[in-house]
């Protein structure tokens, strides 16, 4: 039976219109403006009070009773409904995020937009990916105390969120589930994802094999190379898995080709975007989806030590993981948090991925954010040993959170990466992805400088598998 589909209306056609205009004029004043302090952005951030000192007050009352130790229980629905401040109606975090797509992609986003706001107020909906998120995917994760590496590194204490032990090894499919979920409600027929690591891409071909949707993703050929186990459990699970010859070959020409299948066949495809980047609504839905890690290790950190973290890390390509675990602690002064970027081989134009090290501001696949670029505006090449880092912007909302001094950004090279993979796994006995090992490489160099007193919590994102083979061909074992 042929799809049927709506037609647009006239006056859906003009907010599409006025949109686009909107797009183009807010791009004009952002770059006079660039998010100067006294504007309209300034001091505002998901409905958190910023001091003149430009640090964040205190939270509300909620913040002081989870800390008292008054927190969910394990049966109670997933939380997906936040303060929508921040973003604003046009998906801004202050100069960052937007929407910058083709015409023919903004009335799908807006009905996007529409489906999941309504989702989030939906008692159906929520009840479904609850069920889903614990009885498929393997929710909650553990907070794990690693003793070991704790003692080997002789400062605050280390537990890891292990995303690792998820359904497909990784914390992907808590977007890809939540995601599947709105798609079907849509009536869509056809998944397409992008995936870098594998990661993604495996957690939406499981999902869509799981509701019965056709699956396509869309993978560079160089990781297609160094991620070989992922591509055949793409395969297996009945994706068709398309190389992407393009470019650099790897994730952003990926990004490139999946937005190309969106725009000719977006009547009855949904795209699963896998990172908290893109056109709005997509950072704020993927944070959204991914905030689950934050809430279970709020809760878990207060049942085990009966107090909140001194300190978060997580890496940040997209920056998925990362704000999924940072979001719920943000009203809370007391926890820092540090993002990993990728270091690469050194901070040398072309050697590295790491975007607040060597990125100005720009546009690329649909938002605003920090990119690395040439002075002529042209993409720069990016490096990584981690297919899943390897990517040439960061998510619109992790630039605000450091521009408010939020959040701190460092990062960490290939050769830290990998003495941290093998770390963990010796001392641990948990072989994480080289993604989560660019987090443990900074907790080797934070934690023993810390008070033994402290506590950091680092997500393990994912397992590592998939990058057995890259690490022994650099690593003599």
């Amino acid at each position: 039976m042929p799809s049927v589909v709506c037609p647009i209306t006239f006056r859906a056609k003009l907010r599409v219109a006025a949109r686009y205009v909107n797009g183009f004029f807010e791009v004009f004043s952002a770059a006079l403006q660039q998010g100067a302090p006294g504007s309209r952005w300034q001091g505002r951030i998901a409905g958190r009070a910023i001091g003149k000192s430009g640090k964040f007050s205190q939270g509300p009352p909620h913040s002081e009773s989870l800390a008292k130790g008054k927190f969910p229980r394990d049966n109670e629905p997933v939380n997906t409904v936040i303060d929508t401040t921040v973003p604003d109606a046009h998906g801004r975090f202050g100069p960052y995020g937007g929407r910058y797509v083709p015409e023919t992609l903004m009335y799908p986003l807006q009905q996007l937009e529409e489906e999941y706001f309504r989702a989030q107020n939906d008692p159906e909906f929520q009840g479904e990916l609850t069920y889903y998120l614990r009885q498929f995917c393997g929710r909650p994760s553990p907070l794990y105390f690693a003793q070991r590496l704790t003692e080997e590194l002789g400062g605050a204490k280390i537990y890891l969120k292990r995303e690792d032990l998820l359904h497909t090894g990784a914390h992907k499919i808590n977007n890809a589930m939540g995601q599947i979920l709105l798609a079907r409600r849509m009536g869509k027929t056809r998944i397409i994802a992008e995936t870098g690591a594998g990661q993604h891409g495996v957690a939406s071909a499981t999902v869509a094999a799981m509701f019965g949707l056709k699956c396509v993703i869309y993978m560079g050929e160089v990781d297609c190379r160094r991620q070989a186990l992922n591509v055949y459990r793409m395969k297996m699970l009945g994706a068709e898995v398309v190389s992407v010859t393009a470019g650099q070959k790897t994730l952003k020409e990926a990004v490139n080709e999946a937005m190309r299948d969106w725009v000719t066949n977006v009547r009855h495809t949904h795209y699963i975007l896998g990172t908290a980047y893109g056109a709005h609504p997509y950072p704020v839905m993927v944070r959204n989806f991914q905030r689950i890690i934050g809430d279970e290790a709020r809760r878990q950190i207060l049942e085990q030590e009966e107090r909140l973290p001194d300190l978060l890390i997580a890496c940040v390509g997209g920056g998925s993981n990362a704000i999924g675990l940072f979001y719920p602690f943000l009203e809370d002064a007391g926890v820092r948090m540090l993002g990993v970027e990728a270091g690469g081989e050194g901070i040398i134009a072309g050697k590295h991925a790491a975007r607040f090290q060597g990125g100005s501001l720009g546009v690329l696949q649909g938002t605003r954010s920090y990119i690395l670029q040439d002075e002529n505006g042209q993409i720069q090449l990016t490096h990584s040993v981690s297919a899943g880092l390897d990517y040439a912007a960061v998510g619109p909302e992790h630039a605000w959170l450091r521009d408010q001094g939020r959040v701190e950004y460092s990062y960490a090279t290939d050769e830290q990466a990998l003495a941290a993979f093998i770390k963990l796994a010796r001392l641990e006995g948990i072989i994480p992805a080289l993604e989560s090992a660019h987090a443990i490489a900074a907790v080797m160099e934070r934690a023993p400088k810390m008070p033994k007193d402290q506590i950091i919590i680092v997500n393990l994102s994912g397992r590592g598998d998939k990058d057995v083979a890259e690490v022994a061909a650099r690593v003599k074992l």
